[in-house]
């Protein structure tokens, strides 16, 4: 019973997190299924990112809204509040990455990450 709840959580969060991040009309999302990578940190990255530091902040504020009311769960950890150049909300089984455009291409998630199963958001 606690496996599948684990289960129902983390496809909830994943959904609420992708609704907060076109809420704000995040850029091109992707959910990263880590679930079959062996020693992986989480089950789940999902990756965006906004045009401007006050829209990467944007997005952050609303995928936390939308998970709060509708999941009543808060981040395990969260970096990268002050200076929104990359934002990491940690809910465990899912881990939400929220980027300046350039940034993202630096760090380059999707490229470190290339085994997981990658899906394209549409917006």
């Amino acid at each position: 019973m606690t496996e599948n709840k684990s289960i129902s959580n983390t496809k909830s969060i994943l959904e609420f997190t992708i609704k907060g991040m076109q809420e704000k009309k995040g850029k091109h999302i992707v959910d990263m299924d880590l679930s079959n990578i062996e020693n992986a940190v989480s089950n789940h990255f999902v990756v965006c990112h906004g045009d401007s530091g006050r829209q990467v902040s944007a997005i952050a504020d609303a995928v936390q809204e939308f998970v709060k009311k509708s999941t009543n769960e808060n981040p395990w950890h969260k970096e990268g509040i002050e200076n929104a150049e990359w934002i990491l909300l940690d809910y465990v089984d899912v881990v939400v990455h929220i980027f300046n455009e350039q940034s993202r291409k630096f760090y380059n998630l999707e490229g470190l990450w290339a085994d997981a199963k990658i899906t394209v958001i549409k917006e």
